[in-house]
């Protein structure tokens, strides 16, 4: 049975691989299609039964605040003009769930910014999800998440099979398989060179925490550029506890770079009932005009 539990979105970073776009906007903030990364995520925690939420933010990061507040003018503006449509897509986004914020004052990296939202969590088991992602499947990631929790009592750390020659780019994972699509884990490792990589199984950045987390981040040292990284702390947190992995069902959109971000775009506007066939069609012009695909 599943347990109600609290999610932690950190969204302090500054996005550099972004500039000059993100110099005073969000990265989390960015749009995808027709709304920002972060309310994707936000809506996959409430899909999944969470409705109290705890988003770690930095300094320029209060429009993301602002986005799931009210807007009384802009919504007497719309609501005067009989434009239903727009007034519905903003008028329940303060609704959506219990939004906490807290700032992590220093960049000192994912374990800090999870470490932050201890005094909210408390002593239960939590999901974090990373502010930049986005999944789309028939059953939420994170609950996805939970329902392995639920059943194991474990930490549970979403994971995907990537490209050989891409684990550079990403936490893998030395796991033993114990059932179709559930692993133990033996040992995390961080961004190794393909050769050295122990599979082709990857941190997606999605968690289900045992509360344990907090005391291994306290323990954890300051690493590469100063900062506190979650892998080190879940290294200890398996030899106290273990860890499971979840190859994941689904589709997931990691918009930390342009190229990723244009991605998405892409992949998702193509699949959007409303606007798909028109780029469909369009494409399809461009490629008839310019011969460019």
């Amino acid at each position: 049975m599943l347990v109600a539990m609290k999610a932690v979105i950190p969204a302090a970073g500054w996005g550099v691989r972004f500039l000059p776009l993100t110099k005073e906007q969000p990265k989390e903030m960015l749009p995808v299609i027709d709304k920002p990364v972060i309310q994707y995520v936000v809506e996959e925690a409430v899909a999944a039964g969470i409705k109290d939420i705890i988003i770690v933010t930095g300094r320029h990061k209060r429009t993301i605040e602002d986005h799931f507040d009210r807007s009384f003018e802009l919504e007497s503006i719309l609501r005067n003009g009989n434009r239903k449509a727009l007034l519905d897509s903003i008028s329940g986004l303060h609704e959506l769930a219990d939004l906490h914020y807290i700032r992590q004052h220093e960049q000192r990296g994912l374990g800090d910014a999870v470490y932050r939202a201890r005094h909210h969590v408390g002593n239960e088991p939590f999901a974090v999800m990373l502010g930049d992602t986005i999944h789309v499947s028939e059953v939420p990631v994170v609950r996805q998440l939970m329902q392995v929790h639920a059943r194991t009592g474990r930490t549970v750390i979403a994971a995907e099979r990537v490209p050989r020659e891409k684990v550079k780019d990403y936490g893998v994972l030395d796991a033993v398989r114990m059932e179709d699509r559930l692993y133990d884990i033996k040992d995390l490792v961080e961004k190794p060179r393909p050769e050295e990589a122990p599979s082709d199984l990857c941190i997606a950045g999605t968690y289900v925490l045992t509360p344990g987390i907090f005391e291994c981040l306290e323990r954890t040292e300051p690493g590469y550029n100063g900062e506190v990284q979650l892998t080190d702390a879940l290294r200890l947190l398996r030899e106290k506890e273990g860890l499971l992995a979840w190859e994941f069902v689904g589709k997931r959109y990691d918009i930390g770079d342009i190229p990723g971000w244009l991605s998405a775009q892409l992949e998702l506007a193509l699949k959007h009932p409303v606007y798909g066939e028109r780029l469909r069609e369009r494409i399809r012009e461009l490629d008839r005009e310019e011969h460019f695909l």
